[in-house]
């Protein structure tokens, strides 16, 4: 539901009144230079900022109609402070500041790395409510494989994992920090605007639209979606009544026709395997591309044109694929990892299920795609490191994260974990992960406690063994297996 915004108390008002004139500048003086913060996080240490919860994002920009300019932007965040704060840095690079307020008042600001540190007039006290407000550019040039906006033949859209949605939008940029989201996007009112969420609102002032979207559930800003283009958006039900809406070019919408009306299957398919599906609608965005990967935006899935069109690729290939996309809403979305590091739990389900999808419709056996998992698993681990201890990604090329490992080399993880506890076991493992942590975060030591509870014995030594040993460990059921060495592996899937 919409997030309520609380006044501020009284006495701050008051408070900031008297001292806002002064206050801005001694308070500035007497800090130390602003520097970029982190919370830590092994593979992205300056990403995401101590101090405070976001509690809601409220995003306005104004497409200029040509998608190598720079768009307009007000992005408004609703926190609450979980710490005494003389500054406020938020993610936030790629675009032009000309003002940030907080709480109403005008506060300096100033950029450090990929930070934007804004001081406040008045400092913040642990447990306040605040709003800062941010008056920028969000500019889409740039190479596309860097993430945050990408340029499509008739527009724009979004891929912002694993830290580039603070190249659209200040943010606190790391998944520990859900929040629910408002959109609203200005285009040219010949060009369709989708973003995440359903709409709430569409007003047309002479040449230009305004769109507004709002999520019911909270979401990681990796996840940020918004289309703008000459689309279409085709809708139909799903299961449950479930609103299931999909976003092709205009031109496109015929020839995607087959592809997009497996999507209902898709849903009921997933049901059967995991429960409800955990958000307010779903469907594919299309776009006419060239990412190199999928993208599991929340409720609405980002694919490249070209997946749909290269006839090299067969049809059940396609088809589990829009399977992995769809898992991830379950896992990786709904539950969203704590640190980068428990990615695997994300990719390592999405490709089980891929996997598993494709064994019960195309006849495609789960067991030897694992068996060619093992064979290539040491390999893997020596390159990227152990499933859930990756090696961090190259600093010029972030998505060099989504390695072999986290994707096939983790869902084996899951194979052997089904295995070690029988299928029974698993089934429930899965569906009482992603009900209890539902809207959540969650970590590895989450995961790992729950399956030994579901199990009903100690699995200490097992997930030690198979998620940060440099060697993989004997699969059980299967002794005869043998892992190659680095070197003579799969090549990496593409990230999504």
């Amino acid at each position: 539901m919409p997030l309520v915004r609380t006044p501020l108390p009284r006495a701050r008002w008051l408070r900031s009144a008297v001292l806002v004139a002064a206050s801005a500048g001694l308070v500035a003086a007497a800090l130390p230079a602003p520097e970029p913060l982190g919370i830590g996080d092994p593979l992205f240490p300056q990403l995401g900022n101590p101090g405070y919860d976001v509690l809601a994002y409220d995003l306005d920009v104004t497409y200029p109609g040509v998608n190598t300019q720079p768009l307009a932007a007000v992005t408004r965040i609703d926190a609450v402070a979980t710490a005494d704060l003389e500054r406020i840095n938020l993610d936030f690079t790629h675009g032009t500041v000309s003002a940030v307020t907080v709480d109403g008042l005008p506060a300096t600001y100033a950029s450090s790395g990929e930070d934007l540190v804004v001081t406040p007039a008045v400092p913040v006290d642990a447990g306040e409510r605040i709003e800062v407000t941010v008056t920028h550019t969000s500019d889409p040039s740039g190479p596309a494989d860097t993430g945050g906006w990408v340029r499509t033949s008739d527009g724009l859209a979004m891929a912002n994992q694993a830290d580039a949605a603070h190249r659209v939008f200040p943010s606190n940029d790391h998944p520990a920090d859900k929040a629910y989201f408002t959109f609203r996007v200005t285009a040219p009112k010949k060009l369709t605007v989708v973003a995440n969420g359903l709409p709430t609102g569409r007003v047309t002032h002479g040449p230009t639209t305004t769109w507004t979207y709002r999520t019911g559930h909270p979401m990681a800003t990796e996840l940020a979606q918004i289309s703008i283009g000459d689309s279409t958006v085709v809708h139909r039900e799903g299961p449950h009544g479930l609103p299931v809406r999909d976003v092709v070019r205009t031109a496109d919408r015929k020839l995607m026709e087959p592809w997009l009306r497996k999507t209902p299957g898709h849903l009921e398919w997933m049901e059967r395997q995991v429960g409800p599906y955990p958000f307010e609608t779903y469907g594919v965005l299309i776009a006419d591309a060239d990412t190199g990967f999928e993208l599991e935006t929340q409720t609405l899935s980002l694919f490249e044109r070209g997946l749909f069109t290269e006839p090299a690729y067969p049809e059940w290939y396609v088809d589990s694929v829009m399977v992995h996309e769809l898992a991830h809403q379950w896992f990786g979305d709904s539950v969203s990892p704590r640190r980068w590091s428990d990615l695997w739990l994300n990719e390592g389900h999405a490709s089980w299920y891929e996997a598993l999808y494709a064994e019960e419709t195309a006849g495609k056996p789960l067991e030897r795609r694992m068996k060619a998992a093992y064979a290539a698993s040491d390999g893997w681990r020596a390159d990227g490191g152990p499933p859930a201890a990756p090696e961090p990604p190259s600093p010029t090329h972030k998505i060099s994260l989504f390695r072999p490992v986290v994707y096939d080399g983790s869902a084996l993880v899951l194979y052997a974990l089904r295995q070690e506890i029988g299928t029974g076991a698993f089934r429930r493992l899965e569906r009482r992960w992603v009900a209890e942590h539902r809207d959540g975060t969650a970590t590895t030591a989450d995961f790992t406690a729950l399956a030994g509870e579901v199990a009903g014995r100690d699995l200490t030594a097992f997930f030690h063994a198979w998620l940060y040993e440099a060697k993989t460990p004997a699969m059980p059921g299967h002794p005869d297996w043998r892992s190659r060495p680095a070197g003579t592996g799969r090549t990496a899937p593409k990230p999504g």
